[in-house]
């Protein structure tokens, strides 16, 4: 068991409340979920008796997967309350007889307006990831949901970071805690090797396909926007990189399959908003590149833990702008940490045909999961027998690319907006 495992465990078997903080990767979900398997075991009661509330669908399904994995036949499967999925399938497991429910607060919030769920008989509460719940505006949500189920009841709160909030919203919500404090919840994992490269705006696509270029796993890049994430996934599969996009616009089948696709290495990069820096689990991530410095401390902490995971280490890189400077000093003063700065230059030259390029079909394929439709063959401007130094060297060159590319994208409000201040 990890240090987190073995501290709540033995206290959640125990009958306590819980408010565990450990650093992302270090088994959270098994320290509770082990103890609320023995529990429904022992104690058969009819109707859902165990509530996983966590912030997004993709999280309630990996911890739905883990219980399943563990529950044997003698339990139901757990069922998902979570959006974007039809709500068929989902009540359809609570009427079989499912004793978990793993929700997501606005979803869950809905079904009990509705009275299509019975917490009457429910005795074990967890907040999984409380943090990022009260970040995305769960709050109030919470505190509807809470305020109908048995006051007779065990809650377990577990948490990377431990802001203001979840210390006031664990103290209404439970009944002298127990505290277990792993590691340092304001700092990355010590597995970790973060670097940070000063870059201009122009040139951090260049930076990031030189980095992808020489890292043999699996790289997971974090952008800020949605606009973003797609407007960056659309230029590494045209220019032969593996990749694909999350982000909350996208539906739940597409998020579904590009994670199970990063998962399974059919995608070597998944480009990301912070959707996908707190709860998600993909085993042997190498590389975490902050395209986007994190407008928060706490963010950094989360999108950086998706590597180095269970023991194993890790690298990520950062970012920033001239302009970004102070920035990133504030990041480091708030961490108490210094990152590693790295020069251009010490990555060396870029081969201009390397093989940890994703081949023509296989580029085809991984754009019709970005775009829904095969790139279209360049011209013999813009093959890859031009090289990357002459394109710097034209600046107003990459404008009408980017407009082409971004041309076969469906626009929303406020894209545009977004993309100038991008640029500015």
């Amino acid at each position: 068991m990890t240090p987190v495992q073995s501290a709540a465990i033995p206290q959640a078997l125990a009958g306590k409340d819980i408010l565990a903080t450990a650093q992302t990767g270090t088994g959270k979900t098994l320290a509770f979920l082990v103890p609320m398997l023995e529990q429904l075991h022992k104690n058969y009661v009819p109707g859902v008796t165990a509530l996983v509330l966590v912030p997004t669908r993709e999280l309630a399904m990996q911890v739905a997967e883990q219980y399943d994995a563990l529950r044997g036949n003698r339990l139901p499967a757990a069922a998902q309350v979570v959006g974007g999925i039809q709500e068929r399938s989902q009540l359809m497991a609570i009427r079989k007889g499912a004793r978990l429910i793993v929700a997501t607060p606005g979803r869950l919030e809905d079904f009990l307006d509705r009275k299509l769920v019975d917490f009457r008989g429910l005795n074990l509460l967890v907040l999984d990831e409380a943090d990022r719940m009260l970040d995305m505006g769960f709050l109030p949500s919470i505190r509807r949901i809470v305020s109908i189920l048995p006051a007779q009841r065990q809650t377990l709160c577990f948490s990377a970071t431990l802001p203001t909030q979840v210390v006031q919203l664990v103290n209404q919500y439970t009944k002298n805690p127990v505290r277990i404090a792993l590691g340092s919840t304001t700092k990355p994992c010590e597995n970790v090797r973060i670097q940070a490269f000063e870059v201009l705006i122009d040139d951090k696509q260049e930076l990031l396909e030189r980095l992808l270029d020489q890292e043999d796993g699996s790289c997971l890049v974090f952008v800020r926007t949605k606009h973003g994430a797609d407007r960056l996934a659309h230029r590494l599969t045209r220019d032969g990189f593996a990749a694909t996009v999350i982000h909350g616009d996208r539906s739940q089948s597409q998020r579904t399959a590009a994670l199970a696709g990063f998962q399974q290495g059919r995608f070597r990069v998944l480009v990301a908003t912070d959707l996908a820096s707190r709860g998600i689990h993909v085993e042997g991530i190498a590389h975490v590149i902050n395209y986007d410095l994190p407008m928060v401390a706490e963010d950094l902490i989360h999108r950086v833990g998706r590597t180095g995971r269970a023991g194993e280490t890790g690298v990520a890189s950062v970012f920033f702008g001239r302009d970004q400077a102070g920035d990133l000093r504030s990041l480091e003063r708030t961490l108490g940490l210094r990152i590693e700065r790295k020069s251009l230059s010490s990555l060396g030259q870029q081969s201009a045909d390397t093989p940890k390029r994703a081949d023509a079909p296989k580029n085809m394929e991984a754009r019709k999961n970005v775009v829904g439709e095969p790139s279209k063959p360049r011209s013999s401007k813009r093959s890859k027998s031009r090289s990357r130094r002459s394109r710097s060297q034209e600046p107003h060159s990459r404008e009408p690319r980017d407009r082409e590319s971004d041309s076969r994208m469906s626009r929303l409000p406020g894209e545009s907006f977004q993309l100038q201040a991008s640029r500015a």
